[in-house]
């Protein structure tokens, strides 16, 4: 058996030493037509095209239209010249245009073997379970006096061999001793999955730390890659518990909530029967628009004020609105906002983004705006594309004042009975203690949007449940809890004010399988094609009412003394949670 491996590990070094004769290879092999013929086809081309970019190019420049607004016609141009462009290229230089006609694989296993090959190059057709294990388990034969590696070529595509943990042993040493950068495993293995193996090996021999409990298998590693999460070496197991249904706007919802909090979700679940029973609850979405705020800075505060004025002015926004739109099919602009500092000024831009949470749409459109802006003010100095006034990840009064994303309210009126029956209290302890400590003391704590009493514990958990950027709990979790007796004092109006909730249902953690699993439970997977945007407005409504359910119900536990006991029944565990693990 160790005969046979090493003999199929050394099939790369075999082929390797083989030459290859581009002697005979030609430009026109590009195309099956005679030579002359391609050659006039391309040269045709290439000019053609040309002339046609240049008429273009003076033609916008005197319309005042941006040279990176493209109609089909200029697309189709532009590929057209790129084509005949690398044909051209291969016509005097035969060696460039082979590597783009001959398979890549094919022409790197036919090179020279004496070649000096990055030591980062490393082979993708090597078996498919990487050794993870302990190094002894991985040592199979002594190393080589001459690196397997060095045999070896990254792009070779050829039908897959047995797995040798030779050559994983190899690679793994390469990355320890700082050769192969850790990074790079993907782009030169072929394979994510192996790649997280073998950089997880390499920390634990590099730290001498154990990562037995931190799990590998069962993920695809493909769906992260240039996306969602760089260097993996597993995933973190995060439960998730299911609190409803939430009867809002006519409409029942079983709402995921992946946290590690016990009696959250149980407590969210009493907070969606008393809504429930009560007759549901409603919601309003009052405002949707991403925000992006650039900082900008010219060399006098009168030159800053005229750009603000300009911005600002009405008559202007329909051109800066064009330019803007360009970006996208879903972005439009709503609205620009400035604000001056000295000879700085920050413009805060809102847009509508469809379905998607919109920061990448918004700040592509920004970009476009600001581009367009050079023309006018030439003098403007562009700091930064964000100036944090718009404002992502912290807490600002912008965002509560002003808003960001979804601005939502929801609203039920609780009946007396239940009140009493399902959450223990009365309506007058509860209009009580809202007013004492949600509003009293929070501002008394100096608190920025925090008038609630635990809102970023639900969003959080529908957050990381349904794919969503966990640090926006930031500021989505900005809410103001009111609770009011109605109906002569019997029954109980309870509302939350959401004025910056950031969601979407495409792009970002939203196409990972689990937390597409747990949007399509909601019914809100993916974006809508009879309504753009309505999915993820109708998301944004069922974390206000989720919310809306856990402040109920944990307001319902405060005023009747039962929080720290029903903390210690849920929260706590007499079981060896490691030894079960184990």
């Amino acid at each position: 058996m160790d005969v046979q491996r090493k003999s199929m590990i050394q099939v790369p070094h075999k082929l390797s030493t083989k030459k290859y004769d581009s002697s005979s290879s030609k430009a026109s092999d590009a195309l099956p037509l005679p030579l002359y013929l391609t050659n006039a086809l391309f040269f045709t081309l290439f000019f053609s095209v040309v002339y046609y970019l240049l008429l273009r190019w003076r033609e916008k420049i005197r319309n005042s239209v941006p040279l990176h607004v493209l109609t089909l016609s200029d697309i189709g141009a532009i590929v057209a010249f790129v084509t005949s462009f690398i044909y051209l290229l291969g016509f005097f230089g035969i060696t460039f245009v082979q590597s783009l006609i001959i398979p890549r694989a094919a022409h790197d296993i036919l090179e020279d073997d004496d070649d000096d090959h990055e030591l980062e190059e490393v082979h993708p057709f090597m078996r498919n379970e990487p050794c993870a294990a302990a190094p002894s388990d991985c040592q199979i034969a002594s190393p080589k006096p001459k690196s397997i590696l060095d045999k070896i070529d990254a792009a070779d595509q050829l039908p897959a061999l047995p797995f040798s943990s030779e050559v994983d042993e190899e690679i793994i040493k390469s990355v320890v001793e700082g050769k192969i950068p850790s990074y790079s495993l993907e782009s030169q293995l072929g394979d994510t999955r192996r790649a997280a193996a073998i950089r997880r090996e390499a920390l634990q021999r590099i730290s001498g730390k154990s990562l037995a409990g931190l799990p590998l298998e069962g993920f695809d590693y493909d769906t992260i890659l240039g996306q969602c999460c760089e260097m993996p070496v597993g995933y973190v197991q995060i439960p998730v518990g299911i609190a409803g249904p939430l009867l809002l706007d006519d409409r029942e919802f079983s709402v995921p909530m992946a946290t590690t909090e016990g009696c959250l979700v149980a407590s969210t679940n009493r907070g969606c029967k008393a809504i429930y029973v009560s007759g549901g609850a409603s919601s309003v979405v009052l405002r949707d628009a991403m925000t992006r705020a650039p900082v900008v800075r010219f060399g006098t505060a009168k030159r800053a004020a005229e750009l603000k004025f300009f911005l600002e002015d009405p008559l202007n926004f329909e051109a800066l609105s064009l330019v803007f739109n360009s970006s996208s099919r879903f972005a439009r602009l709503q609205s620009i906002k400035c604000a001056i500092a000295g000879k700085n000024l920050y413009i805060r831009f809102s847009c509508s983004t469809g379905d998607a949470m919109g920061m990448n749409m918004v700040s592509k459109g920004v970009q476009n705006v600001m581009d367009f802006l050079h023309k006018e003010f030439p003098d403007m100095d562009v700091i930064g594309i964000s100036g944090n006034y718009c404002s992502d990840k912290k807490p600002a009064a912008v965002n509560w004042i002003e808003g960001r994303g979804k601005s939502v309210v929801c609203e039920a009126i609780i009946k007396e009975e239940v009140v009493k029956k399902v959450l223990k209290t009365d309506v007058e302890s509860l209009v009580e203690l809202n007013m004492l400590k949600n509003l009293t003391g929070s501002a008394m704590a100096g608190a920025l949007g925090g008038f609630n009493a635990h809102a970023s514990n639900i969003v959080s958990a529908i957050f990381i449940a349904t794919g969503q950027d966990p640090a926006q709990n930031i500021e989505s979790s900005h809410c103001i809890t009111m609770m009011e007796a109605v109906n002569d004092g019997k029954d109980l109006h309870v509302s939350v004010t959401m004025p910056s909730i950031e969601v979407g249902t495409v792009g970002g953690g939203t196409q990972l399988a689990s937390q597409s699993a747990c949007l399509n439970l909601l019914g809100v997977k993916g974006a809508s094609k009879e309504a753009p945007g309505s999915n993820s407005r109708q998301l944004a409504t069922i974390v206000a009412g989720a919310v809306l359910a856990g402040e109920l119900s944990l307001m319902s536990a405060l005023a009747a003394g039962q929080l720290v006991k029903s903390h210690m029944k849920y929260n706590r565990s007499n079981k060896d949670v490691s030894k079960a693990s184990s």
